[in-house]
């Protein structure tokens, strides 16, 4: 489990596909305090680090396995991840830790597009398109992952949803790089998820 707040940015160094696609991510975890098993979300994605180490400039970097499964319901087969790619990342929760978000599996549920941004003071306005199936798990004020970030939604008309970045978050994050036309990682809200289906069954 996350808690959808990003504690570092990672840079995606090399890409193998041979079975299975395997990524090497630059960060600044320190790779000794990575077990290998453990749970890391990448834009959203929950990964199990296979092995670790240390670039030759000194950098820590884990590797994942990412299985076609994942590849075709995320922005890594919609958008791709190429070398030099930034990602959000977040260790998995720890019993203890700080709940600053809300929880988020790592199992993103589709892929949704930024179709407009428009700056409101220093903030950065940003309106998606949802898939529609998953549109109608969308409410104003509830919360979505995308790409990983704990997010509170501001409106909703549609498929369309808005999202509103503070300086803060866009400095922190992927977020401060977001272009119209991208796409992103959405997971929704889990208790969104059995309101529904409680719905289905009355």
């Amino acid at each position: 489990m996350f808690t959808g707040i990003i504690t570092d940015m990672g840079e995606v160094v090399s890409v193998e596909q041979a079975g299975d696609l395997t990524a090497r991510i630059a960060t600044s975890y320190d790779p000794e305090g990575i077990d290998i098993g453990a749970s890391i979300a990448c834009d959203g994605v929950c990964l199990t680090a296979t092995a670790t180490g240390r670039t030759d400039d000194g950098r820590g970097w884990f590797q994942v396995d990412i299985s076609a499964e994942t590849v075709s319901k995320t922005n890594i087969g919609a958008g791709g991840w190429a070398i030099g790619k930034i990602l959000n990342l977040e260790r998995a929760l720890k019993v203890g830790d700080e709940l600053g978000g809300h929880i988020v599996s790592g199992h993103v549920d589709g892929v949704a597009r930024i179709v407009a941004m428009a700056d409101e003071g220093d903030s950065t306005r940003v309106t998606l398109r949802a898939p529609e199936a998953l549109a109608r798990f969308i409410a104003p004020k509830g919360s979505v992952a995308l790409n990983g970030t704990s997010l509170t939604v501001n409106e909703v008309s549609g498929c369309d949803f808005g999202i509103n970045f503070i300086p803060h978050t866009k400095s922190v994050t992927t977020w401060g790089r977001a272009q119209v036309g991208d796409p992103v990682n959405l997971e929704i809200d889990t208790l969104a998820r059995y309101v529904a289906r409680l719905q289905d069954w009355a």
